[in-house]
């Protein structure tokens, strides 16, 4: 029975729109008919109809109700107007009817009656709206000041930023747990709005508030409201924060989960309670990745821009306010290592450099060497063995290289661990019988052979 219950709950979403439609429909053949009164008895029809919608609105909203866990005091205006809708749908058809039993309506004029049910059921939806999104949900898009002019409660986003350095002194609840209910759901659960009389914003209300009771049980995140309604799937309606409102992140969630398995302490610190640096990867300060080195340095001239770009090389600046320099042998396949000279005209500017589907060798090392700034440098689709990359340690800026398809032999691959900034090597290629990703120098430079084999699925063999 229960089972039962909950599903003809669920129906509320689908069949509350019908009622909507008949009576909009209504309404507007009475505005269409106001003067030849040609329509009345199929617009009285449209009434009952939407009155017997109405009534079966009325029960799978009572039903969701039981089923869902919502607060009364919650529901009843929209339940009541909903009623009132129902009702004032039976009248406005009693009416357009001149049925025998409510003679007594005749007095009431049309217009007054029409204009009452189109104020209901305007009121009863956007009630219903309320439930299901939250009542600012349509002003949520607004600046905050022009929410705080229209009388709307104004939560600022609190950041999380934890420092590398003493991450472990850091409050777990005052300083992450806190702004992740801030951010995701005080706005709902305050002392001036508490949906379900739950507030979130202070540790009592945390620990004594809630209409069915404490929603944290220590050490037990799987017997905590709090917690299980964040991780219900958005389709579930006891899904928290409800579907259109800001959503946590899955980190987010784990470390509320963390919190409460820890007790949901409101005192300890981070690393009282040891907890591991990876639980709060996302909320350390991201270090800017710069294609260039941190330095600064001349522009180059002009005259050797000119110089670099008239021999058939591309030359672009990296990025605004910053005088390093892209160069790309993309239009100039021909490039041996006999136009190398042609790099020093600015081989102090350079940081990246594309000399991938040239006619390049080994060789080319000795000329790389002398561009002391170079971040990243791409070789691949060349003539490379890897045999005199050793010249490219004394590049301290140097952090990727490719060599993609070309000649390169695996062991000069430990050479490149004395580039004391390498950071990724990539060597695709088919020939090679390694997949993957693999690490040298203590897992500091990435080797990436890539040949990733992915699986079949059903669609890869539909013919369209």
């Amino acid at each position: 029975m229960d089972i039962l219950k909950q599903l003809l709950g669920r129906l509320h979403p689908l069949v509350v729109h019908l009622p909507i439609g008949f009576i909009i429909a209504g309404l507007l053949l009475q505005f269409v008919d106001r003067k030849k009164k040609e329509f009345t008895k199929v617009i009285s029809l449209i009434y009952l109809w939407g009155a017997y919608v109405a009534v079966l609105a009325c029960i799978t909203g009572y039903l969701q109700y039981l089923g869902e866990g919502y607060s009364f005091n919650s529901v009843k205006i929209h339940l009541w107007s909903g009623i009132a809708t129902a009702l004032c749908c039976f009248i406005l058809w009693a009416r357009l009817a001149t049925v025998s039993f409510a003679a007594m309506l005749q007095k009431i004029p049309v217009l007054v009656i029409s204009g009452l049910l189109f104020v209901l059921i305007s009121f009863t939806g956007h009630q219903g709206g309320n439930i299901t999104h939250g009542e600012d949900y349509l002003v949520e898009p607004l600046p905050n000041t022009l929410k705080a002019a229209l009388g709307y409660a104004v939560f600022e986003e609190k950041e999380i930023v934890l420092s590398e350095t003493d991450w472990e002194s850091a409050v777990f609840y005052t300083d992450v747990i806190a702004p992740i209910l801030n951010n995701n759901c005080v706005s709902c659960h305050n002392p001036k709005k508490a949906k379900g009389e739950l507030l979130l914003h202070s540790e009592e209300g945390i620990l004594t508030s809630g209409e069915n009771g404490p929603v944290l049980t220590a050490h037990h995140p799987e017997k905590s409201d709090l917690f299980l309604r964040m991780e219900l799937p958005k389709s579930n309606d006891r899904h928290m924060p409800p579907d259109g409102k800001r959503q946590p992140s899955k980190e987010a969630i784990k470390l509320v989960e963390t919190w409460i398995a820890k007790g949901h302490p409101f005192t300890t610190t981070i690393g009282e309670l040891k907890l591991p640096k990876s639980l709060f990867a996302p909320y350390f300060p991201k270090s800017e990745v710069m294609d260039y080195p941190p330095t600064e340095i001349a522009a180059a001239a002009t005259d050797s821009i000119h110089y670099v770009k008239n021999f058939g090389l591309h030359v672009a600046p990296i990025s605004e306010g910053t005088n390093y320099l892209k160069v790309s042998a993309l239009n100039l396949p021909t490039f041996t290592n006999a136009d190398a000279p042609y790099l020093n005209a600015i081989a102090p500017q350079i940081a990246l450099l594309d000399l991938g589907g040239t006619q390049i060798t080994d060789d080319i090392c000795t000329a790389l060497a002398k561009l002391p700034n170079l971040t990243r440098v791409q070789l691949d689709h060349t003539q490379l063995t890897g045999s005199q990359l050793e010249q490219l340690k004394s590049l301290q800026y140097l952090k990727s290289i490719n060599l993609s398809y070309t000649n390169f032999k695996e062991e000069y691959l430990s050479v490149l661990t004395e580039c004391k900034a390498l950071e990724k090597v990539v060597l695709f290629n088919p020939e090679h019988h390694k997949t993957g990703t693999e690490y040298l120098n203590n897992g500091k430079t990435a080797v990436e052979y890539g040949n990733y084999t992915l699986p079949v699925i059903a669609s890869d063999s539909i013919v369209y």
